[in-house]
């Protein structure tokens, strides 16, 4: 097996972008000082004149430093400030905005920073839309698929709700927008979007083909897949889940991180696992079948779920940073994609990652192979088997492939990126409007303190802890080109074939192998 570790060493990803710095040199002149030795007189002169300067500045030193510090401590200072919740003193009364936040963002710093590579894929999602642009009309068609619509004009959010979709989503999913107004005040332009909270995609090409198709409507959605249209944007659990008691994202990722640090790698359970609910998916229930029982031992270890039993005793068995104990982690897809995958990533172990048909924002940039071992879904427990056997026997590979993911979430999947990322789909969408955002009649203004001073519990609690309490000092990230399109496919092929090496690695196995 020693001369097929060469495929996991990594893979690079295409399209990655090295920017060079650029330094000029100044020439610094020498200056040059003439002396008369003729004028006594001159030279005294200037003595004295020094002496006095001197003494002057001995005496105003104190108060000159003293002005100084103070300018500088009031620039820290302001950019300081910050602007926490502001709730009224009954909870049952009408929240109203306050005027005071920043309606204008200025930065001290100049970001020269490029945003990671996958925030390529924001051209790729709005590509539909490019040569014909967003019409009213369009909007109009798409009210049917969405379950509220947000309009933003002047820097103020305006929500116009149509449904009620499931849990909390679109208040948390608000919360987020409104945070970015928060951290980037007066930058995001105006417009008006249509999202979907739901996990099925909505607006599939099939129904936008023919002679007497219509153009299809812009809807956002937390997920796309090759047969749909819906634009993918981040989703809610990055400001909370309060429903299953899953904190934030950022104090999420550190409880992980903390968590992962227990029990090292190596002596962790050489297995792999997996803990869900199964019900919600027929590849989840197929999943079931690897695990351990009487007749077979797939290497996978299963625990079933239960978010009602779970809630009743306190979510006391649940917590993400408690399942970082096996050197191997199973992803599989829900009713669509599954939020799971960043907690996954994130644990260090190597992920086993069941073939996707969704993608989330970020998830596209990954490599297989190096961020992740791809399982094929018809072939699920003798892959995994597989898997397991290898990185078993290659633990050092298979360790590096466990951090690689990590790291890749770690570093690119930031608040900051995560917000860089709604940013930028939201200017470049605003692009394409072919019509001036106006307020709705029947939608109401919201913010900070309309949407979390009436929440209670937890869902106020995350609100609070993922608020956004002043301006940023940075400006977004740069955004990347698109993709060419030969990228693309160069990018399916390498796939391809890396799948390809992987499959006849498992043959060889299982020929070795007593089924």
């Amino acid at each position: 097996m020693a001369e097929h570790v060469k495929i996991f060493q990594g893979i690079r990803a295409y399209g990655d972008e090295v920017i060079h710095g650029c330094f000029s040199k100044v020439g610094v002149g020498r200056l040059k000082g003439l002396v008369s030795t003729t004028t006594t007189f001159i030279f005294f002169f200037f003595l004295l004149l020094i002496a006095a300067l001197l003494n002057w500045m001995d005496i105003r030193g104190t108060s000159i430093g003293q002005s100084i510090f103070n300018s500088r401590t009031s620039k820290t200072y302001h950019e300081r400030i910050e602007f926490p919740l502001n709730c009224s003193n009954s909870v049952n009364l009408p929240q109203t905005c306050p005027e005071n936040y920043p309606s204008v963002f200025q930065p001290q710093e100049s970001s020269a920073r490029t945003c990671p590579d996958y925030f390529r894929w924001i051209h790729q999602d709005l590509k539909q839309w490019k040569s014909s642009g967003i019409t009213e009309d369009m909007i109009e068609r798409g009210k049917p698929s969405a379950d509220f619509r947000l309009v933003i004009v002047n820097g103020k959010a305006y929500v116009e709700k149509y449904k009620k979709p499931y849990q909390t989503r679109d208040v948390f999913t608000i919360w987020g927008i409104l945070q970015l107004l928060r951290l980037y005040p007066g930058k995001v332009p105006d417009l008006d979007l249509l999202f979907y909270s739901g996990d099925k995609t909505m607006i599939m090409k099939r129904d936008y083909k023919g002679l007497n198709a219509t153009s299809p409507p812009p809807v956002f959605h937390y997920c796309g897949e090759k047969a749909a249209l819906d634009i993918v944007f981040p989703d809610w659990t990055f400001w909370g889940w309060a429903e299953v008691n899953i904190k934030p994202w950022e104090e999420t990722l550190r409880a992980i991180k903390k968590g992962r640090e227990r029990i090292k790698w190596e002596k962790r359970e050489p297995y792999a696992y997996w803990k869900g609910n199964p019900y919600v998916a027929k590849d989840r229930v197929e999943l079931l079948k690897c695990n351990l029982s009487d007749k077979n031992d797939w290497n996978v270890r299963i625990y079933k779920q239960d978010w009602g039993k779970e809630s009743q005793q306190g979510f006391k068995h649940s917590k993400l940073e408690d399942q970082c104990s096996h050197r191997y982690k199973i992803y599989i897809e829900g009713a669509t994609w599954s939020v799971s995958e960043k907690y996954i990533l994130a644990c260090d172990s190597m992920t086993l990652l069941i073939k996707p048909k969704y993608c989330d924002f970020f998830s596209r940039s990954m490599v297989s192979m190096q961020h992740y071992w791809l399982i094929r879904r018809k072939n699920k427990c003798r892959d995994l088997k597989f898997a397991v056997e290898w990185g078993n026997n290659h633990p050092q590979e298979a360790q590096a492939m466990g951090k690689a993911g990590s790291k890749f979430i770690e570093e690119t999947l930031t608040m900051r990126n995560v917000y860089d990322y709604m940013f930028h789909l939201l200017n470049e969408y605003s692009k394409l409007l072919k019509f001036k955002p106006t307020i709705p009649s029947k939608a109401h203004r919201v913010c900070a303190e309309s949407v979390a001073c009436l929440q209670k519990g937890l869902w106020k609690d995350f609100m609070v802890q993922s608020m956004v309490k002043s301006p940023s000092h940075k400006l977004p990230c740069a955004l990347p080109p698109p993709f060419e399109p030969q990228a693309i496919q160069a990018s399916l092929d390498r796939e391809d074939k890396i799948t390809r090496q992987v499959e006849t690695l498992e043959t060889e196995y299982w020929k070795k192998t007593k089924p």
